[in-house]
């Protein structure tokens, strides 16, 4: 049994810092531990439940902005290059995923979050990177929660100015903050609800919703295509950043589907060719070049922020269509947000605690800050999405493209990286599209901020 004694002088048993047995009997092979039978979820979701929110989660107001961002393209461009992110970030969360399933196998334990799995996974790899280990879970913690969070935020303007156009429109016309005081109601409502199970039907109701609010806005757009002549296919190379920026933080929600991988009861069918993230992400691929593709064709450089602003605005179609994208959000709010609740709550406040029977009303109290928390940002920060997008294009390469590179480095550098190093050579070239484009998203973000302050 080399290999098992072998592993047991690599890893020492205080980077064991887990919860379960951390006595690995020298004759048990690491092959029969399945760490998928071990986890044991209160309110576990089914297959359907977790597809619903999968594509909840995937498909935020980010898909409105598609046709703007095809502006910044050209449309074989867009096309293309919307493929090119779907694809590598369902690569990266794929390693990801599966990078957490091997440190799971190795240090026997039922889950491993994404922050602790960065710290095992930095101890175990190259010995120069081997001091971040203690400054992964807090970094990690840190960046999803706030990421989260500023989405919560974001969401809070998007349903007050849907509501304000309609109440502008028929009743009164009153500051969209008045509005952001009014929904505020409606959101501790959703955000009160703590697990997933309960947020399923929410969830695909939400779907509904949203697929008959890309019929209308679709009808709209095939009425009176011009000819496609008149649009470019390819735009000057200094568009694009805006367009990466774009199109990555409408795809990634890198927290969102960790926590319903983990909630799940039967998590191997979310990582399975044809399971809930292959299928799931096709789907939304497809419906933001669909989207994209046709709006720029109609719409052209006119194309706004959000597509709901481009159809016309009197026509009460229109106005159900805004409707259902402020109850969508609405519902995604509670989804977005779980992460950030989830994050803080369990990990970092429930131990504060001593007396389990007041858990329940601590974590509604707490739920209720954040959403009051959030509705402070929105108010303060009129402007929220251009910081959205900075702190998107900055968290989001990060978490969704550097990190899981990372992670798989140094997870499988005891092991060797394949034939040709390639698993080396992938990642680090997806290490180098990260930093690229993060750092490039960042500095677009920065000038869009002077833009609108100047």
């Amino acid at each position: 049994h080399s290999t098992d004694i072998k592993t047991l002088s690599v890893y020492p048993q205080s980077a064991l810092e887990l919860t379960t047995t951390t006595s690995k009997l020298e004759n048990d092979s690491d092959d029969n531990y399945d760490p998928h039978q071990q986890r044991n979820v209160k309110n576990p979701t089914t297959n359907g439940q977790t597809f619903a929110h999968f594509l909840k989660a995937s498909i935020g107001t980010g898909v409105l902005a598609m046709p703007s961002a095809f502006a910044h393209a050209g449309y074989v461009n867009g096309v293309i290059l919307t493929l090119i992110i779907g694809l590598l970030a369902l690569y990266c969360l794929h390693i990801l995923i599966g990078s957490m399933y091997i440190l799971c196998k190795r240090h026997r334990v039922p889950y491993v979050s994404f922050s602790a799995a960065m710290n095992l996974g930095i101890k175990e790899g190259p010995p120069c990177l081997r001091f971040l280990a203690p400054m992964a879970k807090p970094f990690v913690d840190g960046f999803l929660a706030f990421y989260h969070f500023g989405i919560c935020c974001v969401y809070v303007v998007f349903i007050a100015e849907s509501i304000k156009q309609l109440v502008d429109q028929y009743i009164v016309v009153w500051d969209v903050r008045i509005h952001m005081c009014i929904i505020i109601v409606p959101l501790l409502l959703i955000y009160s609800i703590k697990n997933l199970k309960l947020l399923a039907p929410f969830s695909s109701a939400a779907n509904l919703l949203l697929f008959l609010g890309f019929g209308i806005i679709l009808y709209y757009i095939f009425e009176d295509l011009p000819p496609l002549s008149e649009r470019q296919a390819f735009v000057a190379f200094t568009e694009l950043p805006t367009f990466f920026g774009t199109v990555l933080f409408a795809l990634e929600a890198v927290g969102v589907i960790l926590a319903i991988e983990e909630n799940m009861a039967t998590p191997k069918a979310f990582v399975r060719p044809c399971g809930i993230m292959n299928v799931g992400m096709s789907i939304v691929l497809g419906l933001y070049i669909l989207l994209g593709f046709f709006g720029y064709w109609k719409y052209g450089d006119e194309a706004k922020g959000s597509v709901t602003l481009n159809i016309p605005q009197t026509e009460i179609l229109a106005q159900v269509v805004k409707i259902f994208f402020a109850v969508t959000t609405w519902i995604s709010y509670a989804l977005q947000g779980y992460v950030t609740a989830h994050i803080l709550w369990d990990k970092y406040l429930v131990k504060h605690i001593k007396d389990p029977k007041k858990h329940n009303m601590f974590e509604i109290i707490f739920r209720a800050l954040i959403v009051l928390l959030t509705f402070a940002c929105a108010i303060a920060i009129p402007d929220l999405s251009v910081f959205l997008s900075l702190v998107g294009s900055f968290c989001l390469s990060i978490l969704g493209l550097i990190f899981p590179a990372l992670l798989q480095i140094c997870i499988q550098y005891t092991e060797g990286y394949g034939p040709l190093r390639i698993k080396l050579i992938i990642n680090m070239l997806l290490l180098c599209f990260g930093l690229f484009g993060g750092a490039v998203g960042t500095y677009v973000s920065i000038l869009d901020i002077i833009a609108v302050y100047s």
